[in-house]
């Protein structure tokens, strides 16, 4: 390891062309000040207190808040995205989520053995570098005092790296102000040529947010400079070409934003256009972002430069952040478990939520640790164009799933994903979302199955069938008609097998849409005082109120509380006035179904539903979903063998071209 100061004048001359960047460090743009704790952090060095002996964490910081000795950011005393001052005395560290460097994910995927991290200062204080390990244990690994104008070598390894682990830096100034002038983490090489991306935007209605990160595109012109083209798949009737604005930043982006207009094809449809025109375009990666979301934009810049350097083709992923709470990261990484087939977190003690104020990189163990992932979100994933024309295509499934069968597709075929950390965009969270009630049941009852047809290592799909049939008594019994009717419609086209799904792409959505009107459930109001006041004529039973079964008592309370739905009259008066008001957080299958009726509100909080029980279309719904779900598990090897021996087709570049050729209006900026 060696440690070099030399002028600015004389900034690194002898290595001229031999270092390239990795990793700048950053800091938040004057319109994202609240995020600020996800590039630097202040206070002494400390980490967590382990355990000498085993390992262990001792106290559980990640539960207590900040450090003791953590003092305010002054966001006034940053100069621009790549300076920052230190006041006199006081200790600036870069252990953050953007901007320490994620070593261990460097060595698993990468070739690149050994780093430097390059430093430029102005003034006299000391730079200490640091790094740990998978437990998230703290290890200084050396202080170089500087002075005056100095740019300050560190070469480090990443051989200690093997399960996890970060570098980082701290700057303390002395007696003056020290300034941070820039500060990079690079690799040695030969010079080579970086691949060039597809920046593909799927939005539906959306055109405010799309507009917004257009623009921050054209606030970045050095992230420019790697894209082919920038790709907006249109599918809404409100237009981002109408947007007020946006000729200015259609021009600001120098020629390279296409728009493609095309029926709503869902999710699905919009990144497999991407994914499509990326390699009709020649280009090396295909860069999809979801509509609704606020992009780091230096984040385009690590992916593609983590991406270029991966031993093998490699789809690489960012993180998401909550958009209306801009610190808190909404999860770490992702697996399908393959016995439930449901989204799974690699790691037990990974917390999905983790607030970085409350909890900061160096504070958190369990963040120190690799999180190896089967796929990555669709609000920001780069693929390469090698892997989409080896496996082809999205599945042609609408919305939900896509994302995740594709990652594991990817995987069977040899293919990683990795989920980057310092990589990231803000999405709205799905805690302000439930799209397992209304128009998505559908899509997440199908489309589930579909992936667990074609990718479940179980003769019978292991858990998911009888999970399909408690989701099925839950929503019944909470009195959730249209999300039942949904799921039995999605039950119905599993069986219909693989070979209608780019015909009902365009139309299932209507379809579904449609039969809102005939479920009071569906049928929302905005106005808190459109529905009549609560009355309940028997009082809940000792005054308790409702409580969900213990486990002991899950099983005959089902079939008490199906039986009673089933045969006991609707109270009369239930239909005139509902017997609760239900905030949303409280609408639980074993609370619902104790009640006749109920208005509950939505998840967003911007309306509310009369939700009414009905014991005729409890008894067709129960039985109809009951003899499909069987059916399926009767039917699941054939369906197995029919799915994945049609997978290649329905992905395929001929069947997609022919969905676009019958769903696109005519181009614009071409």
């Amino acid at each position: 390891m060696s440690t070099t100061a030399t002028t600015a004048s004389l900034d690194s001359t002898a290595d001229s062309g031999r270092w390239e960047v990795l990793q700048r460090v950053i800091l938040p743009s004057e319109s994202n000040l609240d995020t600020a704790a996800l590039y630097i952090d202040t206070g002494s060095a400390l980490s967590v207190q382990l355990n000498t002996m085993d390992g262990s964490a001792g106290t559980d910081r990640s539960s207590s808040g900040s450090f003791s000795s953590a003092k305010q950011i002054h966001a006034e005393d940053f100069r621009s995205r790549h300076s920052t001052l230190i006041r006199r005395g006081e200790r600036l560290s870069f252990g953050s989520y953007f901007n320490a460097f994620p070593a261990s994910y460097w060595r698993k995927w990468t070739s690149v053995q050994n780093i430097r991290l390059s430093v430029s200062t102005v003034g006299g204080g000391s730079i200490s570098v640091y790094k740990s390990n998978a437990r998230g244990s703290l290890q200084h690994v050396e202080t170089s005092r500087v002075s005056e104008s100095a740019t300050t070598n560190f070469d480090l390894s990443l051989k200690p790296f093997g399960d996890g682990g970060w570098y980082w830096f701290d700057l303390v100034a002395g007696a003056e102000d020290f300034v941070l002038e820039s500060a990079q983490w690079q690799a040695q090489g030969e010079e080579r040529r970086a691949g060039s991306i597809t920046l593909e935007i799927t939005t539906l209605n959306k055109p405010d947010f799309c507009l917004n990160n257009l623009q921050i595109l054209a606030n970045h012109p050095e992230n420019l400079k790697h894209l082919k083209e920038i790709l907006v798949v249109d599918q809404g009737t409100q237009k981002v070409a109408d947007e007020p604005g946006f000729d200015e930043v259609n021009e600001a982006l120098q020629g390279k934003l296409r728009i493609i207009d095309q029926d709503n094809l869902g999710g699905s449809g919009g990144f497999a256009r991407g994914m499509y025109e990326a390699v009709e375009n020649g280009s090396d990666y295909a860069l999809l972002l979801d509509d609704d979301i606020v992009v780091e934009p230096e984040s385009i810049s690590r992916l593609l430069t983590f991406a270029d350097r991966c031993k093998s083709p490699t789809i690489v992923g960012g993180h998401m952040f909550d958009l209306y709470n801009r610190t808190v990261l909404h999860t770490f990484g992702e697996i399908v478990n393959p016995w439930r087939f449901q989204p799974d977190q690699p790691l037990a003690d990974q917390t999905l939520g983790h607030d970085f104020v409350r909890s900061n990189l160096r504070q958190t163990p369990w963040l120190h640790r690799r999180v190896d992932v089967d796929y990555n979100g669709w609000w920001m994933a780069l693929i390469p164009t090698a892997v989409i024309r080896d496996i082809g295509l999205s599945l042609p499934i609408f919305i939900k799933w896509d994302d995740a069968e594709y990652g594991l597709r990817a995987k069977a075929a040899g293919y990683p994903t990795v989920s980057m950390p310092g990589s990231a965009v803000w999405h709205v969270s799905w805690i302000d979302k439930d799209d397992l009630v209304g128009w998505q049941a559908y899509f997440h009852t199908r489309n589930r199955i579909i992936a667990a047809l074609i990718h479940s290592p179980y003769e019978r799909g292991g858990r998911v069938i009888r999970e399909s049939g408690y989701m099925d008594i839950k929503h019944l019994i909470s009195m959730q008609y249209y999300t039942a009717m949904g799921r039995v419609m999605a039950l119905r086209d599993v069986l219909k097998g693989p070979g209608q799904l780019h015909s009902i792409l365009p139309a299932k959505l209507p379809q579904i849409r449609a039969m809102a009107s005939e479920f009071p459930d569906s049928q929302f109001k905005n106005d808190p005082d459109a529905f009549p006041g609560p009355k309940m004529n028997k009082p809940p039973r000792h005054g308790m109120g409702f409580r969900a079964p213990s486990y002991l008592q899950l099983v005959p309370w089902a079939a008490k509380t199906i039986a009673r739905q089933l045969s006991k009259p609707v109270d009369s008066s239930s239909k005139q006035r509902p017997q609760a008001f239900i905030a949303h957080q409280d609408n639980k299958w074993w609370r619902m179904s104790q009640y006749d009726s109920a208005v509950v509100s939505n998840a967003e909080g911007t309306g509310a539903s009369w939700y009414q029980r009905d014991p005729r279309k409890l008894r067709a719904l129960l039985a109809e979903a009951a003899r499909l779900n069987a059916e399926i598990l009767r039917e699941w090897p054939r369906l197995r063998a029919l799915y994945r021996k049609e997978l290649a087709d329905i992905t395929s570049f001929e069947a997609w071209k022919s969905t676009f050729e019958a769903h696109s209006r005519k181009s614009s900026q071409d």
